[in-house]
């Protein structure tokens, strides 16, 4: 992928237990797609789902594909570029379903539902023609799977690991928080045992509606009526900057905090001529 120009690798964040990697890129639509295929032709030689083992679910050896517009792009930009990827990713022989923005269904849209009972749910509902791939084969390849291309907005994926090993807890904690449940809105749970610890393994699909903060405080409060606390909590992939000035604003008690706080971001605004001159500003401050 770092061969493509125009490509930028962000982030790269793996784990044995779950036995996954999410890897964060950007660029124009283009190359963006290119990037994809490349990637998708890179897990079908590297990857054999049939014996591949871990503690989350999976369909596909590359399991999940969403585009998210950054910047001045759209959903519907993403949308277009979804079903472009998916069509190339389908042509090397994975199955795909195009998932949220980009779903050709509405009972295709939410990800929980398309990869319900992973590759051997998805497998078993290809006779069914609600669930047949949007690309690719009809039936699933065993060594490649099913991967779901999406569009979306941007989501914060958020762990907390508690002070037990008993994963009957982390899902009751993840049963009684997330939204479908009837919990926080825009927040996706589940819980697991990774490296030995309890994990509620969140997605926070909507930060103005549940915060980082508010998930917390709420999966705190959960565990501690089963008799456990959050030991530690983790964050995979990256989170945007606005996220992190929200998390900072509730626990410094500081609801003045915002971006241009942040000396870096301000460097870069200017450095980008998207704000006024911050010297100049610091100048007022000084007066």
């Amino acid at each position: 992928m770092r061969a493509i120009p125009g490509v930028r690798v962000l982030d790269l964040h793996s784990d044995a237990d779950h036995n996954r990697s999410v890897l964060t890129f950007a660029g124009e639509g283009g190359p963006i797609v290119e990037a994809a295929v490349a990637l998708a032709r890179a897990c079908a030689t590297e990857i054999d789902l049939s014996v591949q083992d871990g503690v989350h679910p999976r369909m596909g050896s590359l399991d999940v594909f969403p585009f998210v517009p950054l910047e001045d792009a759209t959903l519907e930009d993403a949308a277009r570029i979804a079903r472009k990827a998916g069509e190339g990713i389908g042509s090397l022989g994975f199955a795909v379903y195009l998932y949220e923005g980009a779903a050709t269904a509405p009972h295709r849209s939410n990800l929980a539902d398309v990869r319900r009972g992973g590759y051997e749910g998805v497998a078993a509902r290809t006779n069914d023609p609600r669930w047949r791939p949007d690309y690719g084969p009809s039936r699933l390849d065993p060594r490649l799977g099913a991967v779901a291309v999406g569009a979306r907005t941007f989501l914060v994926a958020f762990n907390a690991y508690l002070d037990t090993s008993d994963v009957e807890v982390a899902r009751a904690v993840a049963g009684r928080v997330r939204g479908r449940d009837g919990g926080l809105p825009g927040v996706k749970a589940l819980g697991l045992r990774v490296a030995g610890k309890a994990q509620v393994s969140m997605n926070l699909t909507d930060l103005e509606q549940t915060s980082l903060p508010a998930a917390l405080a709420a999966v705190r409060a959960e565990a501690a009526q089963r008799g456990a606390s959050v030991e530690r909590t983790e964050l995979v992939g990256l989170m945007p900057l606005d996220a992190l000035v929200q998390t900072a604003r509730h626990y410094l008690s500081l609801p003045g905090l915002e971006k241009r706080h942040v000396l870096e971001y301000g460097l870069w605004s200017a450095d980008n001529g998207q704000t006024r001159d911050i010297r100049n500003e610091e100048r007022r401050d000084e007066k």
